[in-house]
């Protein structure tokens, strides 16, 4: 079985690379961009690609759409930092076939790994509940914003500028300031500094 780890962080392909390096018979590939993804998954055809939502320069969420365009028949299970619903729903939409976040313990990623490759969908257990637990609550404010929107949504409550987030995504400035009057909009918040607010506050729920 071929497995590609897509991070950018080099420590943390190491470590998945040696964790899921124990499963008989796989091979392990590493890319840190999602243009070294693309070529590799176009090159080695792996049957699971475990891809960081977070990417330098890119959104996890827009290399699957690719991915499912480009290498259908790859098998994606999204690794994250976040462990709110609305990035595992979004993620599951675009063609995901499972989500586990990076808190989860080592065993729910290469549990989740062998699933995928099996066909089946996979969700790590703490993402599970609050999926459920979301699906009783008012609707979530966030199921309003494009993919587009909650990532500069998340990149705002990072910290980084408007300029900051265009260089990030690789789009122009205005459509950045233009996005950001969109989400105030659909939020109903008045002020920039109300929009920044409410990302922080999101981010730590």
């Amino acid at each position: 079985m071929k497995i590609l780890v897509v991070d950018d962080h080099a420590v943390v392909r190491e470590g998945v690379r040696r964790l899921l390096s124990t499963i008989p018979n796989a091979v392990v590939l590493e890319a840190a961009t999602a243009h070294e993804a693309l070529n590799l998954a176009r090159k080695e055809a792996p049957d699971v690609l475990v891809l960081d939502i977070n990417l330098e320069g890119a959104s996890g969420l827009e290399l699957l759409r690719r991915l499912r365009i480009e290498s259908p028949n790859v098998r994606v299970l999204m690794f994250s930092m976040h462990a709110e619903p609305i990035y595992a729903n979004r993620a599951l939409k675009a063609g995901a076939y499972g989500y586990v976040c990076k808190s989860a313990d080592a065993s729910e990623l290469t549990t989740g790994v062998l699933r995928v490759a099996e066909g089946e969908r996979y969700l790590d257990s703490t993402i599970a509940g609050e999926l459920v637990m979301s699906s009783v609550r008012a609707e979530d404010p966030l199921r309003k914003l494009t993919n587009r929107e909650i990532e500069i949504l998340r990149m705002l409550g990072e910290g980084k500028s408007l300029q900051g987030i265009a260089d990030a995504i690789g789009i122009a400035y205005k459509t950045v300031a233009n996005s950001c009057g969109r989400i105030k909009e659909k939020l109903d918040l008045p002020r920039t500094s109300d929009l920044i607010r409410f990302s922080i506050e999101n981010r730590r729920n």
